[in-house]
């Protein structure tokens, strides 16, 4: 992994979403990385973007094993392409086919663990659990906006009160 050129191989990866997360951090964007470390994420209607994500480079990764992937790391990278492709005609929905449904795609073309029910509410689940911040500027990035608006609601309600 290097961290400085957003290299993550075999990695599902996640970024904050502009005020999305700052009022609830658990959500955010997600992409996959290929063998090579390379990130591909549905960004936007019809669009899998390569080596750059939409929201930023990734704050949060959670290491994968190739082996578990269906033809070992070509598999993974026959995932990953073949889900981009599919995406690449694909409407973007926010709530039901996002970026996290891309990653889902991905995991179950190459089977993942022998899975084929990988999915959005999965894989953030998982991502909570097992992903890990980048550094501590990746959980601040991520948490900060967050407790800024959590802290300026709770003080103008107490002001509030107290009026």
């Amino acid at each position: 992994m290097d961290h400085k050129k957003s290299r993550y191989p075999f990695c599902i990866v996640w970024t904050p979403l502009p005020i999305i997360t700052w009022i609830c951090p658990l959500i955010g964007h997600m992409g996959i990385a290929m063998a090579s470390g390379v990130i591909r994420d549905f960004a936007g209607p019809y669009y899998v973007s390569e080596d750059d994500m939409a929201f930023g480079k990734p704050t949060k990764y959670w290491q994968l094993s190739p082996d578990k992937a269906k033809g070992g790391r070509s598999g993974w990278d026959a995932g990953v392409t073949e889900a981009s492709e599919i995406y690449k005609e694909r409407m973007h929905n926010i709530c039901c086919d996002n970026c996290h449904s891309h990653v889902a795609c991905a995991l179950n073309i190459m089977q993942y663990d022998g899975g084929i029910s990988w999915n959005m509410v999965k894989l953030w689940f998982y991502m909570l659990v097992y992903g890990k911040y980048v550094s501590a500027y990746g959980f601040l990035k991520t948490w900060l906006p967050f407790l800024i608006f959590a802290g300026s609601l709770i003080t103008i309600l107490t002001l509030l009160h107290y009026l």
